[in-house]
This record gives structure tokens, C-alpha cells and sequence, in this order.
């Protein structure tokens, strides 16, 4: 099983004035690859208040994964890149470089995707958009290589490069 977090990064979510689709469809697709969501929440396009999520999902809660959506855009109030960059100790470019591919097939408006997607301690981290159209394609494109990736995180997987 991987414990997988989801936090939606959005004004209007958090004051309670949109429903979050996102979230559902995350929901949805992590089950392909036996996630179980063991935790949920709605903040505001505040750093400090995704930092403190981010830690909570992490350090707390202990996810395997952290999918956020919203708030990678250019908009003033879209920090989501900027407070999992705070809180990460590895990037992996692989990841936002292979959702900006996918989406470019649907759409030019991918490559100003800010996501990006790190570790901390035992636990990834991808930023998703913020559209639940984006975070289909998104997740859909990175969802094979997460069980793997998450396993050697987990120590329960030799490296990629290992023979079998």
C-alpha cells in the first residue's frame, strides 16, 4: 500500500466557495497503483500555511506521497512550487519535466507549469495544477513510475539501474 496525501492549495476551496474536483480525481487515479489516501486538506495560496501542511503530511502522518494541486501557475498568489521547494531536501526534475511533456499535447499553456516534485525524508512531493482536466493528465503521466520510485524511497526496492 502507499499512503498517499492530497493537499489542494486554493482561496476559494479554503473559504469553502468551490468544490474541489481536483482532489477527486487524485483520489481516483492513485488507486490504480494500490494508494490509499490517509489524508486531506484545503488551504489557502498561503506559503506558510502549504509549508506547514506539506511537514504535517511528511513528518506526521507519515505519506508515502504528497500529491498538491493548485496554485503552480503565474498568478501572485500561486506559491505552491515555492513552499514545497522550502520544504524539500531533493528535487526530482524527472517528474514536472515528464507532466509538462504530457501536457503539451493537449495544450501549449503546459510549459508555463511551475510544479515541481521533491523528497523529504521518506516522503515524495509532486505539485499538480490546479485544473481537474491538468490533473488527470498529469498524474496520469507520472502514475507508472511512482510505486517503483516510492519503493526505493522506502527502502524496499534495489535502484533503477540494478539488474532483477
Amino acid at each position: 500500500m502507499i499512503k498517499v496525501a492530497i493537499l489542494t492549495a486554493s482561496d476559494k476551496g479554503a473559504r469553502g466557495e468551490r468544490e474541489d474536483k481536483s482532489a477527486a480525481i487524485i483520489r481516483e487515479l492513485v488507486r490504480r497503483i494500490g494508494g490509499e489516501v490517509i489524508a486531506y486538506s484545503i488551504v489557502p495560496d498561503e506559503k506558510e500555511a502549504i509549508m506547514a501542511r506539506l511537514k504535517d503530511f511528511c513528518d506526521l502522518a507519515g505519506a508515502d506521497l504528497v500529491l498538491t494541486t493548485g496554485g503552480t501557475g503565474f498568478g501572485p498568489r500561486d506559491v505552491t512550487p515555492e513552499a514545497t521547494l522550502a520544504v524539500i531536501e531533493r528535487q526530482v526534475p524527472g517528474l514536472p519535466e515528464a507532466m509538462r511533456l504530457a501536457g503539451l499535447k493537449a495544450t501549449p499553456q503546459a510549459m508555463l507549469s511551475r510544479a515541481v516534485a521533491g523528497i523529504r525524508g521518506r516522503s515524495l512531493i509532486v505539485n499538480l495544477p490546479g485544473s481537474p482536466k491538468a490533473v488527470r493528465e498529469n498524474l496520469e503521466a507520472i502514475l507508472p513510475a511512482l510505486p517503483h520510485g516510492i519503493a526505493i524511497l522506502k527502502g524496499e526496492a534495489g535502484e533503477c539501474g540494478e539488474e532483477r
